[in-house]
Parts: structure tokens; sequence; C-alpha cells
């Protein structure tokens, strides 16, 4: 079915094929380039589940390490093949997605047949599984040492008691060593069948050839997903503050405010829109608090935050250098406590609403960027291309609610990173 968007310009086409795929296509007529995304709605949060009658709990980074194993073909070098047909390959896993891509210019179908074809097919060896382990043990010993990735990490674990969000994405150097050739393929099958992902193109392709290259890839058999066990008990008050040292020039920092889960559907975006304009109101880079804050020198061009939200958590959260953290904590509070004093003028209510859709609008213009976040909506259930109604409906109220019951003192967790003491 092809659905128009006048507003946007855009066009959909979306059709659930017998295997179960959901398979969208945006139209870029006249372009040589095409892009095309292969999503699993699976993360590295997700690691119990329900299969064949039988519960499983899976090691920690077994969704990324996957990720990395599926490159692999028994007699093929994968990237090899891309480079030949001139195909850019890449792939990156998430807390609750993992997602495989390759964009060209030249042999659209040959690399499109290709990504659905190692994505589909588990290969694991023993010996190449150990070899893995050693590769991702020295990606996190990397992630050790890089200051920005261990604010976030101390961040999620002040900020979440039971949610795995708290557990990096790689997993940990001793779960690794737990994943084994029969637990990859346990999760290849679990969440790696037609049912539970999405094939987006963005180009000028036909649908029909998208249809059957992915019916002649993966054949028409459905088989169902894993179900997800989501034991995550969270309250709305975080764990504490953190504080440690590495090799910085200067303090930096993370400044997060749990949220209630965003939940899926029209209600998962609409929040996110209430979350990202209320970033812009209390510390985005036209609020009175940020123009304070960088005259002050509390700031710098390197701070800056926003709205996020995971499978079963939400978050609004900012960051960057500053000589002195705990200030700029307080002084968010208490511009807070002010606009929950004050109110949101509704003349800036409506100057942000039409920046920030503005921004979402130009953001089209990338043909990656449209193909993630498509395949990404899809998989909370919303169709994408319907945000400007939900930014239209969106009232100062909600705004001014969300301001209020986030903004608060119990809700706020510091992850602080300061200079090594001489």
């Amino acid at each position: 079915m092809m659905t128009q968007y006048p507003r946007l310009g855009e066009s959909l086409y979306t059709k659930k094929l017998e295997n179960g795929l959901t398979v969208a296509l945006v139209p870029r007529k006249g372009f040589t380039r095409k892009i095309a995304y292969f999503v699993t709605d699976f993360g590295s949060i997700h690691t119990d589940f329900a299969l064949d009658g039988k519960n499983y709990q899976m090691p920690a980074g077994v969704a990324h390490f996957l990720e990395h194993k599926l490159f692999e073909l028994p007699e093929k070098d994968v990237t090899a093949e891309f480079a030949a047909l001139g195909g850019n390959v890449n792939a990156f896993t998430s807390y609750d997605m993992t997602a495989y891509y390759v964009s060209c210019t030249e042999n659209f179908q040959e690399n499109l047949a290709l990504l659905l074809e190692f994505v589909s097919t588990p290969w694991f060896e023993k010996e190449s599984v150990l070899r893995e382990q050693g590769i991702i043990d020295q990606e996190i010993g990397m992630n050790a040492d890089a200051p920005d990735s261990q604010i976030f990490e101390s961040l999620m674990e002040n900020m979440y008691k039971t949610h795995p969000i708290r557990i990096p994405i790689l997993g940990t150097e001793s779960t690794i060593r737990e994943i084994t050739p029969e637990v990859l393929h346990t999760c290849h099958r679990a969440f790696y069948t037609p049912d539970n992902m999405i094939l987006c193109v963005v180009g000028d392709v036909a649908p029909e050839t998208v249809e059957r290259i992915a019916v002649q890839v993966l054949g028409t058999e459905k088989k169902p997903a894993a179900r997800k066990l989501r034991n995550w008990q969270e309250d709305m008050e975080h764990s504490g503050d953190s504080c440690r040292q590495m090799e910085v020039s200067m303090p930096t920092f993370q400044l997060g405010f749990k949220c209630e889960s965003t939940g899926m559907g029209e209600s998962a975006i609409r929040q996110e829109i209430i979350g990202d304009l209320a970033a812009e109101a209390l510390f985005g880079e036209s609020s009175p608090l940020y123009l304070r804050l960088y005259e002050q020198g509390l700031i710098d061009s390197s701070f800056g935050g926003g709205f996020e939200s995971v499978d079963g958590c939400a978050m609004l959260t900012c960051g960057g250098d500053s000589e002195d953290p705990r200030a700029v904590r307080e002084a968010i509070l208490t511009r807070g406590a002010e606009l929950a004093e004050q109110g949101i003028d509704e003349a800036d209510f409506l100057r942000m609403k039409r920046s920030a859709m503005g921004r979402r609008i130009r953001d089209l213009d990338s043909f990656d960027s449209t193909a993630f976040r498509v395949c990404a909506y899809r998989l909370s259930d919303f169709d994408y291309f319907r945000f400007p109604q939900i930014y239209e409906d969106v009232k100062r109220e909600e705004l001014q609610a969300f301001l209020n019951r986030v903004v608060q003192p119990q809700r706020c967790s510091l992850s602080v990173i300061e200079p090594l003491s001489k």
C-alpha cells in the first residue's frame, strides 16, 4: 500500500510479506543513491526471553556479539563482496534494536540480496567465536578508557536499579566469555525471523523488486519470534550520583532525569516530542538558562542535551564540560522550579514547536536518517511520516505538566569525571 503525505512531499509504501517481514519503501525518484536498512527488534537489553516453551537468560553483550559474527559466511568474504559490488555496508547495535545497512549507486539488487543473505545466515564456528571474544574484549578495554562512554554508562548505573540499560551494550569481560555458538544460534532463531524484522529502502526502486528479492533470499515460511521477558520494576527515584577520575583536561558531566516509559504507538512519539520541547525550554541553546550559564563560564559549546527513550525507560539528559557540574545541576533544578511557578509562554511554546518540526522536516533530506527513523518508529508501531500532526496536537499544558513532574531532585542523577589528581 502506498500512502501519500502531501505536507511533507513524501510517500511511503508498506507491505507485510507472507513470511512476516515488513517491507517499507520511501521513493526518491531520479536519485542514483539507494540505501537499505534491515532491522531486527532485538537490542542489548533483550537478554531474557521465552522461545518454544522455554525461558532463556542470555549473557549481556550477546546482541552486539551476534551483530559482529553475522558478517561471516561459510564461503564468502562479506566485506569484500560488498566492495566488489560498490556497496558500503555497516551495522550497529543499540539498547533496543540491531540494524544492518548498505548504500550504493550501482548494483542495488545484488547488494540488497547479499545484505539479506548474510544477516539471515547463522554460521558460528567455535574457534571464530573464541577469536571474537578477544576482539570484543579489546573493544571493551577501549571503551573503558573513553570518558564520554564512561560518563554515560555511569549515569545509567546511577539512574536505574533493575532495567538492563544499566549494563553496557558491549557487555562485560566476564559476560562475553559466556557466549558460545549455541547461545548465538538460539538468539538468532529467537529474533532474526522475518516476522520480527523490518526492511526499509530509500531510493528510486520499484516495490516489486524489493519484495521479489526478499522472498528469494528469505523464503516464505513464517516463524514466530521469541517473547521478550521484561522483568523491569523501576520507580522514578535515582540511586545516587557518581564521580571518578580519568585523563581529562577539565571536569565533564552528564545529568539525567528519570521519565516514565513512553510506551508504544502514537503515545510514544508524542512523549518524545514533549520531552524534546522540555529540553529546549529548560536548557536549549536559545533558553535564558543556557545563555546565563554560558556567560558565567559554567558551560561551553560542548554542552547539549535532549530526551531519550528506550524500551521500558526514558530520560531527559544534558551534559558537557564544566568547571562546576554541581552548580549547573542546581541552576537547572532552580530553573525548573521557576518554570513550574511562572509557566511556559505561549508564544515561546509555538516558536519551539515550529523550530523542532522544521528540524525533523529538514532531516528527511538524509537517506540514512529517513530509513533509520522509518524502521525505528515502525518497531514502536507508528508511521513516522505522521509526525507533523503530532506536533500540531501537542499542547502547552502537556509540556508544562511534563516539566513539573520530571524536573525534580529525586529524579535527578549526576555523573562526573574529573581530571586525575596531581
